[in-house]
């Protein structure tokens, strides 16, 4: 494949400031739990179901961690008092949750066993959790092996076909996920309900009334997993998954995707930071945790830094989107995830009547592809400068299946036709995938064909974009992160260390603080 000449010095000295940037988050990050991070703990080891509350199917979990709020020992972790409410009570896993849900049992005041015993009692139930999650992975492995996999974790050749569904009910986007399977699709992605991410608990069940989406639920990703798998038996190949675990829930939501073998997660705590202003320290802490789950689950994750070229513009700001990049790099390989799982994400968002602007979207995306070279780059499509002409919109989607064939994007979200106009019909994403289908096959070894000059416009403009990177990356690590954000590094959106939503869930840890996971993952 052709390769870009670009400053390797630069790209090392990137990487050691990401390093230093993300290490000193990590001081903050390792001394504090989450109310998510609790929860997700609980329905690891089995916690289910759910209480009537306020008119609200209210999770279970969410009781337990808001009674050991309520008591102020949520310091200590939920799973310290759970293992205890267990040696205390002989009860079973999900008993005795339900009698702390009905008000039965208080975890707080039950006799105390000595934090040895605690402690033997919740290693015992997370390696168990663990040897669950192992039993996933490994189906997930065996139906790959048996149905074919085009797509081995190399990530390398034509980019894999990623389409989404976003019908707010769960049986139509199983019908619909089942037909985009059938024109050609390689991966859906159930695109969630509309500010699901601001919701401080997972709704329990099936759900038919999402908002521009569907509800992300344990049940649904069941319900999808298991029309998938039966799309993908008839088609002769694996179809892989993807859902959201982001926003104030990040951590539950990696864990219901570990449960039911989800392929991809959408996991970057930037994305809820700027674009659905949750608390950066919340987000950021919830977001290691969700990591190490997906990393252990052998689940691939996407981040967002596409969305930045929505607020700020394209040409100018490619930096930010790289330096984005590094850091969350950094962010994953510290929750112990390889580089064949990290997703990363960017967007061909430029003018379409800029000058050049194939050639600055072929530099972008090369540099990225060169950078990242073991990662399942994923590429996402022009949406910010679509205004509804269909015909327009499809040669833009066409411009940009090409770029992602001639650069080898692992995985390339497909355009619609109708983007600005409605969720898209079956009719629309036929379309697209057919235009994919086409390009995809036409263009497949292009990129074994030719060379870029070291002086054109496409170099020149890839060293352009990481020289900036450096720039920005130096002045991230002077100032930190947070005041970064606030600053405006990113997506030209300014947060606040103590502004946003969910820092009240944020807990320091006591000195006994129990969670075994965090050891065993």
């Amino acid at each position: 494949m052709a390769h870009l000449e670009l400053n390797q010095q630069t790209i090392i000295e990137c990487r050691k400031l990401a390093n230093q940037i993300v290490a000193k988050v990590k001081t903050v990050i390792d001394v504090h739990t989450s109310v998510s991070i609790e929860r997700a703990a609980l329905r690891l080891i089995g916690v289910e179901g759910a209480i009537q509350k306020n008119g609200l199917n209210y999770p279970l979990v969410n009781e337990i961690v808001d009674q050991l709020r309520s008591d102020r020992v949520i310091a200590k972790g939920a799973l310290y008092w759970f293992a205890n409410g267990l040696l205390a009570s002989g009860l079973e896993t999900n008993e005795l949750a339900l009698k702390v849900g009905a008000g039965e049992i208080k975890l707080s005041q039950l006799d105390r066993a000595s934090l040895t015993d605690i402690r033997k009692k919740a290693q015992e139930l997370c390696k168990a959790a663990l040897n669950r999650l192992k039993t996933k992975r490994e189906e997930r492995a065996d139906l790959r092996k048996s149905q074919g996999d085009p797509f081995d974790t190399t990530w390398n050749g034509t980019p894999l076909k990623y389409v989404i569904v976003a019908t707010g009910n769960i049986f139509e986007d199983a019908v619909q996920a089942k037909a985009a399977v059938e024109a050609g699709a390689d991966a859906i992605a159930v695109i969630r309900s509309t500010a699901q991410s601001l919701l401080d608990y997972m709704p329990e069940g099936a759900t038919t009334e999402g908002f521009g989406g569907t509800y992300a639920t344990q049940e649904n990703f069941k319900i999808i997993r298991k029309a998938l798998d039966e799309a993908g038996e008839k088609a002769g190949r694996y179809i892989r998954l993807t859902n959201y675990s982001s926003g104030l829930c990040m951590s539950e939501i990696a864990a219901a995707a570990a449960i039911e073998r989800l392929d991809f997660l959408l996991n970057d705590a930037m994305y809820g930071i700027l674009f659905r202003d949750i608390n950066m320290k919340r987000t950021l802490i919830d977001q290691n945790f969700s990591r190490m789950i997906i990393a252990y689950s052998d689940i691939t994750i996407h981040t967002g830094e596409d969305n930045y070229l929505t607020t700020a513009d394209a040409v100018e700001n490619g930096h930010q989107v790289l330096a984005s990049q590094f850091i969350n790099e950094r962010f994953a390989l510290h929750a112990h995830m390889r580089e064949d799982q990290m997703g990363l994400g960017h967007a061909a968002e430029m003018d379409p009547w800029h000058p050049n602007v194939l050639l600055l979207e072929i530099a972008r995306a090369q540099m990225t592809r060169d950078i990242f070279p073991k990662s399942p780059i994923k590429f996402m499509p022009p949406t910010r400068h679509k205004v509804g002409d269909i015909f327009f919109s499809h040669l833009m989607d066409a411009m940009f299946n090409f770029v992602g064939v001639l650069t080898n994007q692992g995985i390339q979200l497909l355009g619609m036709p109708t983007e600005a106009m409605h969720t898209p019909l079956l009719q629309d994403r036929w379309m697209s995938i057919k235009n994919a289908n086409y390009i995809f096959g036409a263009a497949k070894d292009l990129g074994k064909e030719i060379t870029f000059k070291r002086d054109g416009t496409i170099s020149k403009w890839a060293n352009k974009v990481l020289d900036d990177t450096l720039v920005l990356l130096r002045k991230i690590d002077r100032d930190g992160l947070f005041k970064a954000i606030e600053d405006r590094a990113f997506a030209n959106v300014s947060r606040s260390e103590t502004g946003g939503k969910g820092l009240d869930g944020v807990v320091q840890k006591d000195k006994e603080y129990t969670n075994p996971f965090f050891e065993l993952l």
